[in-house]
């Protein structure tokens, strides 16, 4: 590759990429959730993610075993 192809490919690198900005708006909700339906969906969320991974570090002197 010659000097000028190589200097082309690195300002092209280094030159700003200009990102189209999205169309926000922001509106009130539609429906209102309570307090309790919340903390029951953030419950349900812990449970799911933090579940499987607590039964794995609980059980792990078992997983090391071979028998």
């Amino acid at each position: 590759m010659s000097a000028l192809a190589v200097s082309r490919l690195l300002r092209s690198t280094v030159r700003t990429q200009l990102v189209p900005v999205a169309n926000l708006t922001s509106k009130p909700a539609k429906h209102n959730i309570t307090a309790g339906e919340q903390a029951i969906a953030l419950t349900v969320m812990f449970v799911t993610i933090l579940g499987p991974s607590g039964w794995v570090l609980a059980h792990l002197e078992n997983y090391k075993k071979k028998e």
